[in-house]
């Protein structure tokens, strides 16, 4: 692919595809599946108990196992009765999917690849991070952080032009147990005093497509009960979907959101994101400027880098004045290869040029480290594969 010109991306003929309604509920579709009790918030498991004859705070003590003390199944629950443990068992599962490949990263990024009952294969990330924090009085503090990167659909519908998520289509949206079963599954892979500090909804597929359950996955992921991770420590990423920004906005829940922006006009934009063809830059100003005023939130834009594609000072110039539209931040994003697909990753005189130029313009601007590259868990290359490491439909994919 050359270079020269900012509008040198591959044509995308596809259309925008319909926003997706929600389908989560209790029960699984598949016949014999027992539902996963992971779907249920405090509320509703008490309801569950208290309906099978059992008193109301073995709501509480079901929890507990799960959420404390990582039990697998109900058989571990040693303080329930026998005959309530054989209850449970008969009628919810604890986790459903089935983790067919674990890797871990030369930096400790690790990624599990689960597949679900229906067939569906779904990749998580757990990305952890240890720092020095100087704080107010100049002392120095270790800063740990576990974040989890979580999938809310299988496959992507959006169809990114440079995104290996969407390769292979989209099959369906997950349900909540799958989202919080995610969650959990990447706790096991911490020491048992070991918690996760941070979510990001930036795994496989479009999370305000499936927005119902996005939204019922974060109050368990906020959930004393639960994980118990703070709203400002969660982050919903979107390629923009205007309606479902402001119901966000609406749902009171104090998430960051990250706008997945990735070109800073609608012309190159709608070329590479097929879902930006019936949605402009100025309507996700007016979307994203509702979710501030509402929440008083800033919004953050992630921006992929492209070598040659959207990386022009001209580039730098048009984003800074859309960041500064939105009252957002930047991430700035290396491009992390996937096989197959015509782009290139920028140098990093490139990337730092790039973030001066909008610096000029008194816009905040990260660059966001490349994590879990070696074993394609970095932002862009998540993927449907099977255990081998090839794609589930047979497509090339990164290995």
């Amino acid at each position: 692919m050359k270079s020269s010109r900012s509008d040198n991306v591959p044509e995308i003929s596809a259309e925008s595809p319909p926003i997706l309604e929600s389908t989560d509920n209790l029960l699984n579709a598949n016949a014999g599946i027992r539902p996963s009790i992971l779907g249920l918030n405090a509320a509703a498991l008490e309801a569950q108990v208290t309906g099978m004859g059992m008193p109301k705070f073995r709501a509480a003590q079901i929890l507990e196992w799960i959420y404390r003390k990582r039990a697998t199944s109900f058989s571990q629950m040693s303080n329930l009765s026998i005959a309530d443990r054989a209850a449970l068992e008969l009628k919810f599962s604890i986790f459903t999917g089935e983790t067919l490949r674990h890797l871990t990263a030369a930096d400790g990024t690790q990624k599990c690849l689960i597949r679900w009952p229906d067939g569906g294969l779904t990749e998580s990330v757990m990305i952890p991070c240890d720092e020095d924090a100087v704080d107010e009085s100049g002392n120095v503090n270790l800063k740990i952080r576990r974040t989890a990167c979580l999938s809310t659909q299988v496959g992507c519908p959006v169809g990114c032009a440079f995104c290996a998520s969407g390769l292979a289509g989209f099959k369906n949206n997950l349900q909540t147990s799958q989202v919080v079963e995610q969650a959990l599954r990447l706790t096991h892979l911490l020491p048992a005093d070991g918690r996760l500090s941070n979510v990001v909804f930036m795994g496989m597929g479009e999370p305000l497509a499936n927005l119902d359950v996005t939204l019922s996955a974060i109050g368990i992921l906020m959930a004393p009960w639960a994980f118990h991770i703070g709203g400002r420590k969660i982050t919903v990423s979107t390629v923009g979907l205007p309606p479902q920004i402001r119901k966000l906005a609406d749902a009171g829940v104090p998430v960051t959101l990250a706008l997945s922006l990735h070109a800073p006009n609608d012309e190159l934009r709608r070329r590479i994101i097929p879902w930006a063809k019936g949605i402009g830059i100025d309507q996700l100003v007016q979307a994203c400027a509702y979710y501030f005023q509402t929440t008083g939130r800033e919004i953050t834009l992630e921006y992929i880098m492209l070598d040659g594609v959207n990386t022009l000072p001209q580039h730098a110039d048009e984003l800074a004045s859309v960041a500064r539209r939105m009252r957002a931040n930047i991430n700035l994003i290396y491009y992390n290869e996937v096989p197959d697909l015509p782009f290139r990753r920028p140098s990093g005189p490139t990337m730092f040029d790039f973030q001066s130029q909008i610096r000029r313009h008194g816009v905040k601007v990260h660059i966001r480290k490349s994590r879990g590259r070696d074993i394609a868990a970095a932002c862009g290359q998540l993927a449907r594969q099977d255990i081998a490491g090839e794609p589930a439909d047979g497509k090339t994919g990164p290995a």
